[in-house]
């Protein structure tokens, strides 16, 4: 909702009301007048304070007649703006692994891989404005946490909710693949694209991640994988006995060879993040890749509102008329 003026420039007439007031100051208001009277008793009685100014309503009657007017002229009006979209758009789906090593803490100092991965998906959702997006979380097994959608509050609040051990455990690459090719089956969008996110090598699932890729290459969908990890070892917060907060080091163990498979398969990409900085990178690099063109024309509809200036400048109007008739009638 907007407010403007369709002709503000009658605004500036409202400034000469302020010499026609310091006219009126300087030659009336100053301006004593007498009258004879036999008797003196009746003016006493009625020389209050507040008599003085009365003789002097009906101008301000009629300067606040002029300003309502003014204002009127200038067409004061409410707008509701309309955005009209000519766009072939991308539906994306954003696959994150929620298995139990995405607990490690080697891509920031205190964060787990799946902390520091929410934070960098929930940018890259930040930035984008007219793509249905989608969410699926994956581990044993994947789930659809949201479909793709243009709702974004829905999305980044199901990407919060995200997990670790909300599923059963276990890495089923080919099996979120091949969900998530499932989720954008029905999408008419001329782009479709998955961003794919894992920590290790497929372990679990009834699919092969190629035999997935192959499903998602024939469907025409673009596959972007991502390991995240340090090369090397990890360190991985577990529990002692004592319910004790200890890190373990562990093997980073990430099948590059099929996820650069699967990306090159169906036109996508291959990055690999050993730290925060590098995950936001392939995130703004993929972002950036890709955008479509989108034309957006404005339309704004408009309701007039000069009749709220205009109707009390003419009850005023009229109130000045009765008034200069009656109470504040002239002595000839």
């Amino acid at each position: 909702m907007s407010f403007e003026f369709a002709n503000k420039y009658f605004l500036l007439l409202l400034v000469l009301l302020v010499p026609l007031a310091w006219v009126y100051w300087c030659w009336v208001w100053k301006r004593r007048r007498s009258i004879r009277f036999s008797d003196l008793g009746t003016a006493l009685r009625v020389n209050r304070h507040w008599s003085r100014y009365q003789p002097h309503i009906p101008f301000a009657l009629r300067l606040l007649v002029l300003a309502l007017l003014i204002v009127a002229m200038a067409r004061p009006r409410s707008g509701v703006t309309y955005e009209d979209i000519s766009s072939e758009g991308i539906d994306i789906v954003l696959t994150v692994d929620v298995s139990s090593s995405m607990l490690a803490e080697d891509l920031k100092r205190g964060s787990s891989r799946l902390e520091v991965a929410k934070k960098v998906v929930a940018d890259f959702i930040s930035r984008r404005k007219h793509d249905r997006i989608g969410l699926v979380a994956f581990a044993a097994k994947a789930i659809t946490r949201c479909p793709p959608t243009l709702d974004y509050r829905i999305l980044d609040s199901q990407l919060g909710q995200l997990r670790i051990g909300s599923i059963e455990d276990g890495t089923a690459i080919g099996v979120a693949v091949a969900s998530s090719a499932n989720r954008l089956r029905n999408s008419k969008a001329k782009s479709r694209v998955i961003v794919l996110l894992t920590d290790g090598m497929n372990n679990r699932g009834e699919i092969d991640p190629l035999t997935a890729a192959r499903v998602a290459e024939a469907q025409g969908l673009k596959v972007y994988t991502i390991g995240v990890g340090t090369r090397g070892m990890a360190p991985v917060p577990v529990k002692d006995a004592f319910g004790r907060t200890r890190y373990q080091k562990m093997q980073v163990e990430i099948d590059e060879e099929v996820l650069r498979g699967i990306a090159s398969m169906t036109g996508g990409k291959y990055y690999r993040a050993t730290d925060a900085k590098e995950l936001q990178d392939i995130y703004q690099q993929i972002d950036t890749l890709e955008r479509t063109k989108i034309e957006v024309r404005e339309y704004k509809r408009f309701r007039e509102l000069f009749a709220l200036f205009l109707f009390p400048a003419l009850g005023v109007f009229v109130l000045d008329l009765f008034l200069g008739g009656t109470r504040f009638r002239t002595i000839p």
